[in-house]
């Protein structure tokens, strides 16, 4: 079953990172065209929401990313859960090289941002924008380049990514959380500790289980905490154990309905609302900034070096071995797509500057941008290589 779920997901990611990439090429042609004011208007518009006590106001591109990615991550913690107690993190022989090189892939980014952005006109603070990866857009590139490859490759890369989910959910619990209202965090983890009694209740219904996400969120919204750490943080209550024999557990449940939203629907339109920005008063140079040109090399060089780096490390070492029939030259090829930061790497680095700082906000899509598509680019030229030279040495 943990097999099926993880080949599902496989192919259900492969498909999402081609809307994504339609989603953002749209909404960067979108703020440079005719219609620009409109798009715009649309990431800008502000949006009321009361319910009873509750109220608040914040423009669409908020709410998406407050909102909607909630569910991103709560959908971001399930596979977390399964993973480890089903999947390839639940086997320890497996989880050493992806695991140690998800860190390398982490590390070693944020040291080449850091290199670029402590001289005069840096930004430091932007060190975790490139530490992330994009999960379909760079399980999308491998299908696209390398479908003859070894299935390990592709189950390597998603193993990466989930721990550099994990990683990444933590920075962000750590690095983008202030001013907190206690007593709102304290509803949150009520709401959370109710989920978490509901797991002994074998027949509660699954609409008490989004009631209490719903609540956790809210009051999660109010506290001053990131409302992904209440996604995650809700996916952890859930049971994974069938609730009668020959029946799927509420976690597959949640995870098989919900992922096709987010794949199709939550993270294409925050990429459409996040990835656009007009060029306007910019230029190739403006990509030479250190912000920009941080988060790019970050994602380009910090990745292939850190994943890779950290990956013959550990296989040198006899820690771990290399996936199953895989070459170092294909290995190779999904460390550079490991630098398709994309999704993940927007939403960090949106939190990092100032959300009123235009400039800083424009130059983090740009290094974002660039970083990925050169990573996608390279990664994919490097895998389809390695796909000819084995198709050739088979004959």
């Amino acid at each position: 079953m943990a097999r099926r779920l993880t080949l599902d997901f496989l192919k259900t990611e492969t498909a999402s990172g081609v809307i994504l990439a339609t989603a953002a090429l749209l909404a960067v042609a979108l703020a440079n065209s005719p219609w620009a004011d409109h798009y715009f208007a649309f990431i800008k518009h502000e949006i009321t929401i009361q319910i009873g006590a509750f109220y608040e106001a914040k423009p669409a591109y908020r709410w998406i990313k407050d909102g909607l990615m909630a569910i991103f991550f709560f959908v971001v913690g399930l596979e977390i859960k399964h993973e480890i107690l089903r999947g390839e993190l639940s086997n320890p022989r497996r989880l050493a090289l992806p695991v140690l090189a998800a860190l390398g892939g982490m590390i070693a980014p944020a040291g080449v941002y850091l290199l670029l952005n402590l001289g005069q006109g840096g930004a430091p603070q932007g060190w975790p924008a490139p530490t992330a990866t994009d999960i379909a857009f760079a399980l999308a590139a491998l299908a696209v380049a390398g479908p003859r490859l070894p299935s390990s490759l592709r189950i390597f890369l998603l193993t990466l990514a989930i721990a550099d989910d994990l990683g990444a959910v933590a920075l962000i619990a750590i690095l983008f959380t202030s001013d907190v209202n206690m007593y709102a965090l304290g509803g949150a983890a009520a709401s959370i500790a109710l989920m978490a009694l509901m797991s002994k209740w074998k027949s509660a219904p699954y609409l008490f289980y989004a009631a209490c996400f719903a609540l956790a969120w809210a009051f999660c919204l109010k506290s001053g905490v990131n409302t992904s750490l209440a996604g995650v943080a809700a996916a952890m209550t859930v049971p994974i154990d069938p609730r009668k024999p020959g029946h799927e557990g509420p976690l597959k449940h949640f995870m098989e309905s919900l992922h096709p939203y987010v794949a199709y629907l939550i993270l294409p339109l925050f990429a459409f609302a996040a990835a656009g920005f007009s060029f306007q008063g910019l230029s190739l140079a403006t990509l030479a900034n250190p912000v920009p040109l941080g988060i790019a090399m970050g994602l380009f060089v910090g990745k292939q070096i850190g994943v890779f780096g950290f990956s013959a490390a550990v296989i040198g070492l006899k820690l771990a071995r290399r996936p199953t029939g895989a070459k170092w030259l294909e290995l190779y090829g999904v460390s550079l797509l490991c630098g398709v930061g994309f999704t993940m790497s927007l939403f960090i680095g949106g939190l990092a500057f100032d959300p009123n700082d235009t400039l800083a906000q424009t130059e983090v899509r740009m290094g974002v941008i660039a970083g990925s598509i050169l990573s996608a680019l390279v990664g994919m030229a490097v895998l389809a290589y390695a796909q000819r030279q084995r198709a050739e040495a088979e004959g």
